[in-house]
């Protein structure tokens, strides 16, 4: 038994070791982003029917067998029509890379903490005198095709910009203003509306677009309800309300400080999280 045991791993090389670790590591990425989405369902019913198939191959039973494999043939083309903003999403995801240099890569600390400032003086404008507004910072990816949707400003992150823009007789106040860089880039903006049907009814189109473009991008939207003055931020499709500005300055100076070595000590996912968390039990 030691014998063979020996010969088994005497023939495994460094190279067979290398392979089976890149395997492992891409099985576990993409494990990781089809949790809890509706990707996970479809994995779900994708095994049953490799599985139902397999039994029927097993107990001869042909016609189901046949029938199976027919519909696993037509419903793979089926998926990628259906799951078209799922894989969209996924190649993005794979073609972010911390190689390449970000919008705020060049951002000295100084800078993040000024547009940090007009962000949050801003929003809490906005928040107290119940000015909707919907604001998306672009990150790695690309937002080119929805600021052609909108105006071009390419003006400076300032205060009394933000607040002009959304003031409700501005001409540009209902759309999305999207921020690149240390700019004020494009506003009037439409996004794509989320697709998720699991969200309030109490929530209205702003703070749907608002997720719909982090559920086709990396973006981060920070968004402030008209009626109620409530600020909320969508990132990676979840949306995080009933937040104050101390937590919004927490998040921008992450954002634009996302390569400083002070900004490290806590990503932003999981400041969300909590945030998102500490809502959903003031909520209740």
């Amino acid at each position: 038994m030691e014998y063979v045991t020996s010969g088994i791993l005497s023939g495994i090389g460094f190279s067979d070791v290398v392979d089976v670790a890149i395997v492992a590591f891409i099985v576990y990425k993409i494990l990781g982003f089809i949790r809890e989405t509706r990707a996970e369902q479809l994995i779900k019913g994708l095994l049953m029917l490799v599985i139902l198939t397999f039994l029927s191959d097993l107990f001869n039973l042909y016609t189901l067998n046949w029938l199976l494999r027919g519909v696993m043939t037509v419903g793979l083309i089926a998926l990628v029509v259906v799951f078209q903003p799922e894989l969209r999403r996924g190649l993005e995801y794979l073609g972010r890379s911390k190689i390449l240099s970000g919008p705020f890569s060049q951002m000295d600390k100084d800078a993040a903490k000024h547009i940090t400032s007009e962000f949050v003086k801003a929003i809490e404008d906005c928040s107290t005198k119940h000015v909707g507004a919907l604001i998306v910072i672009e990150r790695n990816t690309s937002l080119t095709d929805i600021i052609e949707t909108g105006t071009v400003i390419d003006a400076a992150i300032d205060k009394e910009m933000i607040c002009n823009i959304f003031y409700e007789g501005a001409p540009l106040h209902d759309g999305a203003l999207i921020v690149r860089g240390d700019r004020l880039h494009a506003a009037g903006c439409v996004l794509p509306l989320t697709q998720n049907k699991a969200l309030s009814k109490d929530l209205g189109t702003r703070h749907r677009a608002g997720i719909g473009i982090t559920e086709n991008s990396d973006a981060l939207t920070i968004i402030v309800s008209e009626e109620t003055g409530i600020i909320s931020v969508a990132e990676d499709g979840k949306l995080t309300r009933f937040l104050d500005t101390k937590n919004i300055e927490k998040i921008l100076l992450k954002t634009y400080l996302s390569n400083a070595e002070d900004a490290k000590q806590l990503g932003i996912f999981e400041l969300l999280r909590r945030l998102r968390e500490g809502s959903d039990h003031a909520s209740k």
